[in-house]
């Protein structure tokens, strides 16, 4: 783990695993240079966990530079179904077998998604190389969809978990590190108090794992990144809900968040939280959830 930390590629991680699962390998290697590319390494990385061997459940992700093919092998064969589910890179398509929701899956695969520096670097014409950026790719044999939803949901830069000191955990964030949070702007508007009162904040705690999932109350048609800001539409208003991150360290995060109704008037309000990991009851069983937990509130 210490040598993923060192890579200057984004490595993803999982904070959430099923009960029994441990490490089981960590492979290091190193993509082949182009003619046309500059003379350095290019690091890949791929991970597995499993629990008993007994049992045969796995979770492993791997990287890939260039020259991907379609992971869904799958596809076609009667036994097989896709779904699709939402998580901190963006949508993500999966494909398992056997059919159904429910129980214990043979296996599942997610097909390739990119990092945000792969989506930088490729954003400047189809014929550049990436350098930075890598696809990850995800799966998983004898677990549950549900299972495999959480673990994925839960993804996250290996080099925010206590990492040695760099620009991007100093105090001092990127672009492509910023993007990594992806938190709809309505939860800083839960947050914030309407500009009529004067307390705030409001809410202090927030279910992470009900923002992602309840996508009529938290809608993402009007979501779009600008620069640094992820902004959200207000469709009937005009207006806008938008935040940036201003800070990052391990899981706690200091952001900026405005607000236009539509008007002139922008406020502005400046928030610290920590994303952890709790466990509640619901409806009598218990569950451990991500939550959002307010640890500081400013007003400008």
């Amino acid at each position: 783990m210490d040598d993923l930390r060192k890579l200057e590629i984004i490595c993803f991680v999982p904070s959430y695993l099923p009960k029994g699962f441990r490490l089981q390998r960590i492979d290091l290697t190193y993509d082949d240079v182009g003619p046309d590319e500059p003379k350095r390494q290019f690091p890949l990385y791929s991970v597995v966990y499993s629990d008993d061997p007994r049992n045969g459940a796995t979770f492993s992700i791997e990287s890939a530079r260039e020259g991907i093919g379609d992971r869904n092998l799958m596809a076609g064969e009667e036994n097989a179904e896709e779904t699709e589910i939402k998580s901190s890179l963006g949508p993500m398509y999966l494909i398992y077998r056997p059919k159904g929701k429910n129980g214990r899956k043979d296996e599942v695969k997610a097909n390739w998604v990119s990092d945000a520096n792969m989506k930088e670097e490729t954003a400047k014409g189809q014929d550049s190389h990436p350098i930075l950026g890598r696809f990850h790719g995800f799966s998983a044999t004898g677990i549950t969809l549900a299972e495999f939803t959480e673990i994925v949901q839960s993804l996250h830069p290996i080099r925010g978990d206590k990492a040695p000191a760099t620009r991007a955990n100093a105090g001092v964030m990127s672009a492509a590190d910023a993007s990594l949070l992806k938190i709809h702007p309505k939860v800083f508007n839960l947050i914030d108090c309407w500009i009529s009162d004067s307390e705030s904040p409001v809410v202090t705690e927030i279910n992470l794992d009900a923002v992602e999932r309840n996508a009529n109350q938290f809608n993402e048609d009007g979501l779009k990144r600008d620069g640094d800001w992820l902004s959200y539409a207000l469709p009937d208003s005009g207006g806008f809900m938008r935040y940036r991150v201003v800070e990052s360290k391990d899981k706690h995060y200091k952001i900026e968040y405005q607000e236009n109704g539509g008007g002139t008037l922008t406020t502005s309000v400046t928030v610290e939280f920590d994303i952890e990991q709790r466990n509640i009851r619901r409806d009598g069983k218990p569950i451990a959830i991500r939550v959002l937990r307010v640890t500081s509130y400013n007003a400008k």
